[in-house]
């Protein structure tokens, strides 16, 4: 298989265009078609859906994309390793993270990561809502839970650590609690599947946190929209630390129950897909992330 045809089909598949993907290799419009259409019929299947107005993914070419992007990683390795190769990190890196981590702490870094990488493209997908790495074909996601699929590999950026807060306007009104069982009489403010969680006091499992037993009215699925809701008096909402640190510290937001811990040990990890190699554009942006965020996380300092 020529990999040189690989590497245009993944960049056509990154640009949805042929000829701008052709045109980056040094290849003429027709060149680059002609090449594409070589390989798919090697591959003996349409990996590219194309018309007079745009290029679209098949579903085979989808299915194909995440080993075509793993055959180029496998060259570029055996490359490096005789010193040859691309000297510099370069092409697009498919990026999934919480929409509210990545507004906070990641998006302000980026123009120094690109201007430090001039050969890196980065697609970023933020959302609080979990992507499939595989069938999405992402390089890199940042998740806040251990690992349960076995295809991926991960590294810690850095610990998490999970807190129950209200605003001082909600507190007023509606009284401090001072144990677990209390915040059964609360308003609590649910995140996506507002399930229970436990908390553990001084003396061991103290009570919960469960918004369906007191009949939360509101549930959001969006972090942002969660420390609003809590800033503005909604109610009493568990919060990552990171998300919330600067409010605590201004006091407009307060700590409830504080000698009492959600039962859980979270952390920030960037998880990527598992394989023989880490390629130079996902190996720099993970250097990147634990040089600015994981050696000293703004949310750990005192």
């Amino acid at each position: 298989m020529d990999t040189d045809s690989v590497r245009l089909f993944v960049l056509a598949a990154d640009k949805l265009n042929i000829s701008a993907a052709g045109r980056e290799l040094g290849m003429a419009p027709a060149v680059a078609s002609a090449r594409l259409a070589k390989l798919e019929k090697e591959l003996g299947s349409d990996l590219l859906r194309r018309s007079t107005r745009k290029v679209a993914l098949s579903l085979e070419g989808a299915d194909f994309l995440p080993y075509a992007r793993e055959i180029l990683a496998q060259e570029d390795a055996a490359l490096a390793a005789l010193g040859l190769g691309r000297p510099q990190a370069s092409g697009t890196l498919r990026f999934a993270a919480s929409s509210t981590f990545a507004q906070l702490y990641i998006a302000p870094l980026l123009p120094e990561f690109l201007q430090r990488h001039p050969g890196i493209q980065l697609d970023l997908r933020l959302s609080d809502s979990l992507f499939d790495l595989i069938e999405g074909s992402f390089d890199l996601a940042l998740r806040n839970a251990a690992l349960e699929d076995s295809s991926l590999k991960c590294r810690k950026l850095a610990d998490d650590q999970r807190i129950l807060c209200a605003s001082p306007a909600y507190l007023a009104q509606s009284g401090t609690p001072l144990r677990p069982e209390d915040l059964a009489h609360h308003q609590l403010i649910g995140f996506r599947d507002a399930s229970a969680k436990d908390l553990i006091g001084p003396e061991g499992r103290a009570g919960s946190f469960d918004p369906r037993q007191t009949g939360a009215r509101l549930v959001v699925d969006d972090g942002l929209s969660l420390k609003i809701s809590t800033l503005a008096g909604g109610g009493i909402a568990i919060h990552s630390l990171w998300s919330v640190h600067r409010e605590l510290a201004a006091g407009s937001l307060v700590r409830v129950l504080p000698d009492h811990e959600i039962d859980e040990r979270p952390a920030l990890w960037l998880v990527y897909p598992k394989s023989n190699v880490l390629t130079a554009k996902v190996r720099v942006f993970i250097d990147f992330l634990m040089e600015k965020i994981g050696a000293a996380p703004p949310w750990a300092a005192p």
